[in-house]
């Protein structure tokens, strides 16, 4: 762990290398009025993810999922970009940043302007038919109250993301864990990093030599034995803040 303010590390840090990474989770997104999923008043308190969010229970009571999906649903529809996403799409445009990698499935990142995406668990912008495997957009099968929506064979429909029990697609955990490999800087935001298999992104980077700078409330599993730099706070008063530590894009090295 760095000594000394960890913010003017962290600025160092992300202005020297220039080839940073972010791992994005359900705190980035707080501020935009979507819930975590853990702790108090998290989705999975008022619904318990073994019984409404693996894909056993989806296949057996498919209507029962839905009323957490339409939950989901309706808190992302109704969510914009906060001041978090926005400075990480100004880092972006500094040159800092190269990639996000978020778990998320809001589509905060994409609304903000961010141009590289990696979707670890998927998008709510689009529904399968988990019989025939046709595609919808969400908004043209889905109003909030209705019964599960379904398809044109009769079958329900399910949102085009990873519940617990499904695996990552091959293509976005290929290309989050080159990310990691190569990145000079991982930045975690809003996420403990406690679900496999991302998890395993801080460890990847880290073990090829990145610096890890991680932005959470509080400290998490990953604070004493991954993490080089820990910002504590909010997701949006901390990259502000190091924002305004970083010298203006063109600012010659010293």
């Amino acid at each position: 762990m760095a000594r000394g303010d960890p913010f003017q590390e962290a600025a160092r840090l992300l202005a020297g290398r220039r080839n940073a990474v972010a791992l994005t989770g359900a705190g980035i997104s707080v501020e935009s009025g979507i819930p975590a999923f853990r702790g108090t008043h998290g989705l999975w308190e008022k619904f318990p993810p073994m019984e409404y969010a693996t894909i056993g229970a989806f296949m057996r009571q498919p209507e029962k999922a839905w009323r957490m999906l339409s939950e989901l649903l309706s808190l992302c529809g109704g969510a914009s970009p906060n001041a978090a996403h926005a400075g990480l799409v100004e880092l972006e445009s500094r040159g800092v940043l190269r990639a996000v990698i978020t778990q998320n499935v809001d589509g905060l990142h994409q609304a903000a302007g961010s141009r590289r995406v990696i979707e670890y668990h998927g998008n709510m912008k689009e529904l399968v038919c988990i019989s025939c495997w046709k595609h919808f957009p969400t908004r043209e099968r889905w109003k909030a109250g209705e019964d599960a929506p379904r398809c044109e064979c009769g079958e329900v429909l399910k949102p085009n993301i990873v519940l617990f029990g499904e695996p990552i697609p091959w293509i976005p955990q290929e290309r989050a864990e080159e990310e990691a490999r190569t990145c000079g800087v991982l930045l975690v935001i809003g996420t403990s990093a406690q679900v496999a298999p991302a998890c395993d992104i801080p460890r990847i980077a880290k073990e090829a030599g990145a610096a890890v700078v991680e932005i959470n409330p509080e400290e998490t599993m990953l604070t004493g034995s991954v993490t080089d730099v820990y910002l504590p706070g909010k997701a949006s008063e901390v990259v502000g803040r190091v924002l305004g530590i970083l010298p203006p894009a063109g600012t010659p090295e010293n």
